[in-house]
Parts: C-alpha cells; sequence; structure tokens
C-alpha cells in the first residue's frame, strides 16, 4: 500500500485539484490532517500544512458539499455496512456514485467496494 504523504500522492493530489474535484464535507478536514501528521512525523519539512499542497491556493478548483444530510443516515450507511467501510469513506463513495463520478483513492477498502460497484477508479495503479 502506497504511503499518503508520498511525492507521488501529493503530485496526483494536486492535479486532482488542478482540474477540478468533489468531496464530501470533511475532505479538508481530512486532507489536513494527513499533511498534518505527516509534518509530525518528520515526512514533510516545517511548511505548514496547508502550504504543503498548496491547498489553501485552490478553493476554487475543488467543490465540498455532501448533498441532503439525510443521505449520511440511508445510503452511505448502507454502503458502510455493505462494504464494511467507515461512514468516512462510504461519503467519499457515495457521493462519487451518486454524482457518477469516478473515486479517486488510495484506500484499499474504498478500491474493492469502487470494483464490486463497478466504478471508475484513481489513483489506483489498475
Amino acid at each position: 500500500m502506497r504511503e499518503i504523504g508520498s511525492f507521488e500522492a501529493k503530485n496526483k493530489l494536486s492535479a486532482l485539484l488542478e482540474s477540478g474535484a468533489f468531496a464530501p464535507s470533511l475532505w479538508p478536514l481530512e486532507a489536513l490532517n494527513g499533511l498534518l501528521m505527516a509534518e509530525r512525523r518528520r515526512r514533510l519539512d516545517g511548511k505548514t500544512p496547508a502550504s504543503a499542497c498548496g491547498l489553501s491556493a485552490r478553493p476554487a478548483h475543488y467543490h465540498v458539499g455532501y448533498g441532503n444530510p439525510d443521505q449520511a443516515w440511508t445510503a452511505t450507511a448502507r454502503l458502510a455496512e455493505r462494504y464494511r467501510l467507515t461512514l468516512y469513506n462510504a461519503a467519499y463513495l457515495e457521493l462519487a456514485q451518486r454524482r457518477r463520478l469516478p473515486l479517486a483513492t488510495l484506500d484499499q477498502d474504498l478500491i474493492a467496494a469502487g470494483k464490486a460497484l463497478g466504478m471508475t477508479l484513481l489513483g489506483t495503479g489498475t
């Protein structure tokens, strides 16, 4: 499994944000937390997490939102249960499925669920 803090993953994230992407509302927190953890583990230099990938400079290139909050209690919960995902990961799966978008992930559980649903996957190397 590839490490999210890797140079390759950061380049893919940057390219995806440049072209435009959709993500659940929790995405900025998850992205910044990943960068913060990489910094604490000394996988990144002393830059602030937001500037490490230029996230603060790209707010117009990605769309954050969830849609109807009731989906968390219905479709997202069903996907989490069916594919044994966290609700956080199921939120990405549900959003991609609902909007008929490719799913960009390096997470092996999400890859498996996306394949089972016949979704187009990005960043999986497959």
